[in-house]
């Protein structure tokens, strides 16, 4: 998949640009970097806000080879971290309070990153989940539907696109 395009869409992109201009967290990290198209979009907002700093990651070298350029052209790199690698590793390494998550690595991943994280999720912590209508996203979205997990979650469908699933960290 490292020669897969494979970005947010401009409406999820929006919608993390406006959270996370409202919730001016200083942690928001990322699991799946891909082209760093969706980290243009969580990077600007922390560099609107004048705080903050995001988390990235991803598998694949020559993604982030390509995401690296394209936050240095844009003007962004100093607030991104990529951290290269299996996310259930690299992750490790974010020991700071997490304000905004962004999932869109592999689906069957979404629930055991979010298990690594969510000791480091403060509360009120917002989770973006995408593409949430894939059948591997099953197990992920019983645990933060399930109100005995600490979480109010919420599906949305953003136009022309898959869903995506909304979580706060109670």
């Amino acid at each position: 998949m490292s020669d897969r395009y494979m970005p947010i869409s401009p409406d999820t992109g929006t919608l993390l640009y406006t959270m996370i201009r409202a919730a001016r967290p200083e942690v928001v990290v990322e699991f799946g970097t891909s082209y760093g198209i969706s980290g243009l979009y969580i990077a600007a907002a922390l560099r609107d806000n004048g705080i903050g700093h995001l988390y990235t990651t991803e598998l694949s070298s020559k993604k982030v080879t390509a995401a690296t350029r394209n936050f240095e052209q844009a003007g962004v790199a100093d607030v991104v971290t990529i951290l290269p690698g299996d996310a259930r590793e690299t992750l490790a390494s974010v020991t700071e309070s997490i304000g905004i998550v962004l999932l869109d690595g592999w689906k069957e991943m979404y629930l055991p990153v979010l298990a690594l994280i969510e000791p480091n999720l403060r509360s009120g912590a917002t989770i973006v989940a995408d593409n949430t209508t894939r059948a591997d996203v099953a197990p992920y979205l019983d645990y933060v539907r399930d109100p005995g997990n600490g979480y109010m979650s919420m599906s949305m469908g953003a136009r022309g696109h898959d869903a995506v699933e909304i979580s706060c960290r109670l």
